[in-house]
């Protein structure tokens, strides 16, 4: 019977290799920090979105205006919409490794997974930056206090 010699762990690479960058250990402290610094964002945004104002009545374009005409907050979102989309295409990327066993459907899952969370993050943060909160010809009525009337 012929014995099998496993190499202790974290040894050197027996082909001489040059250590690469452990992208697994990085996702995982990535999901880490990002959970603890989203919990902070998601709770301070329901807490200015529904507790602080009159609740979820008060939701509408001119309350959202109002908030993204302050650079703090179009901050603050941005922050949310990247590290949710980037925390949640990592668990789902983690998922994937886990379920797909056919390399080529996970290489086609992650490929799609990666191009989706890409135009996400690109089309949340255009609506963000590029939002107008006293657009042309909108009644007065529905326009946030700070936008000119003559419109």
């Amino acid at each position: 019977m012929a014995s099998v010699t496993i190499d202790a762990p974290r040894s050197s690479r027996s082909n001489g290799s040059k250590r690469s960058v452990n992208l697994e250990k990085w996702g995982w402290i990535y999901m880490r920090a990002s959970g603890v610094v989203l919990v902070a964002l998601i709770f301070g945004h329901l807490f200015v979105n529904l507790v602080s104002g009159d609740g979820v009545q008060a939701i509408d374009f001119a309350f959202v205006a109002g908030k993204w005409a302050d650079p703090f907050w179009v901050v603050w979102d941005t922050a949310l919409l990247w590290l949710a989309l980037i925390h949640g295409a990592n668990g789902m990327r983690t998922i994937v490794n886990d379920y797909a066993t056919n390399a080529l459907l996970r290489k086609t899952f992650t490929g799609a997974l990666a191009v989706s969370t890409a135009v996400l993050l690109i089309l949340g943060t255009l609506v963000i930056f590029t939002f107008d909160p006293c657009p042309a010809g909108t009644a007065a009525d529905l326009l946030p206090s700070f936008c000119a009337a003559g419109q």
